[in-house]
């Protein structure tokens, strides 16, 4: 096969491998090296939305799709809705984002995107030996964001649920939509013994994206998502009559596995595949925009990119949620609850953005109901 070199290839265009690739080219640091990246999708259809909240104007304003000042939670027995000033709650359509980061590539020399598929890679310690279907190629660093769920199953030391989900964007007859207000949690549906909730995003009064999310170990069949979303709309909504406009479905790894493992001294994993994605959460584009500024600044000061760790007091906090989900995943609801019955919206999304102060943590972690994370921390411990 015939072999070209580059300084660095990213493999997977997703929201890792853009936001790298275009701080790159942003960086003068860079301006004289050489990057292929890789995807084996051409990334020209809408196949996924990002949701952040965010203080003020972000760096991705300019491609938002829609944005809420207002948030709704249900629960068993308590439900609110929420003024979340001076955060502002936020989606970006996949295709938005490919358009905007591609446009920024198509601007330099610099970057290469390739449309294939990574078939293996292999660090011979001096340089990454990159196979696709029809040509290898050679980097001095590689960053994969390409995750597969064999990354984090092989180990026993950090339970492993996934966030997934199935969504629809649904148009209605009636306006039977508050556009102004997203619905952050709905656990008002069946548990079944899992962490459920309806998670709704309305665009106008009369469409909306409506998406079946648990956080569980297991996916479920399609038909059983499909179902939960046609009762929610009948039950709680009173709609009977609606257009499908699209789809949207996946899964996130929630986990508190240490992805450095994967690393080695020429490859960094990335995105997801870096577990980079919030564990608690399952949210990684905002996590994932925090951390590639730090990435940078680590290839400029010349460190191995196999030791960049980001870990901090709360990877401990995740640690010990999902051992309380993994033990009992009937208690999501309940846990949920009970924060946002105790405390407001801000300290929630200021703590899951992990920019509190030790004095805010304990402020939080006292909202939560108590009992099932001593558990949690007894047996962590023995």
């Amino acid at each position: 096969m015939d072999t070209s070199s580059f300084d660095y290839i990213i493999i997977g265009a997703g929201a890792a491998g853009l936001m790298l690739a275009t701080a790159m080219i942003k960086d003068e640091f860079f301006s004289e090296k050489s990057i292929l990246l890789l995807d084996k999708s051409a990334k020209k259809t809408n196949d996924r939305t990002w949701c952040f909240w965010e203080k003020g104007v972000g760096q991705f304003d300019d491609i938002l799709f829609k944005k809420w000042d207002h948030i709704y939670f249900k629960g068993k027995d308590f439900s609110n809705r929420f003024t979340i000033a001076p955060y502002t709650y936020k989606m970006i359509q996949g295709i938005d984002f490919y358009e905007y980061a591609f446009q920024k590539i198509s601007t330099s020399a610099q970057v290469t995107f390739l449309q294939t598929e990574v078939l293996h890679m292999e660090d011979t310690g001096e340089e990454v030996l990159v196979t696709t279907a029809n040509k290898s190629y050679v980097g001095q660093q590689v960053f994969n964001s390409i995750f597969n769920y064999d990354m984090v199953t092989n180990q026993n030391k950090y339970p492993v649920l996934q966030q997934h989900f199935l969504g629809w964007i649904v148009q209605t007859k009636e306006p039977v939509f508050n556009s102004e207000v997203a619905t952050y949690m709905d656990f008002s549906i069946t548990q079944d013994n899992n962490t459920r909730f309806m998670y709704v995003l309305p665009f106008a009064k009369n469409k909306a994206l409506i998406e079946y999310t648990l956080f569980s170990e297991d996916l479920l069949p399609k038909k059983d998502y499909e179902k939960a979303i046609k009762d929610y709309l009948i039950e709680n909504l009173g709609v009977t009559s609606y257009n499908i406009e699209a789809t949207e479905g996946g899964s996130i790894p929630m986990t508190s596995f240490d992805f450095k493992e994967h690393n080695t001294k020429n490859i960094l994993n990335i995105g997801t595949a870096g577990g980079w994605a919030k564990p608690s959460t399952g949210y990684t584009f905002v996590s994932t925009a925090k951390k590639i500024p730090q990435l940078i600044n680590h290839l400029k000061a010349d460190k191995p990119v196999f030791n960049l760790n980001f870990k901090n007091r709360f990877w401990y906090y995740d640690v010990l949620f999902l051992d309380v989900l993994h033990h009992d995943n009937g208690k999501g609801f309940y846990i949920f609850e009970t924060l946002f019955k105790n405390r407001n919206a801000q300290l929630i999304f200021k703590f899951l953005d992990e920019e509190t102060s030790v004095f805010e943590d304990i402020k939080f972690i006292w909202g939560c109901p108590k009992m099932p994370f001593i558990k949690a921390l007894f047996r962590r411990i023995f």
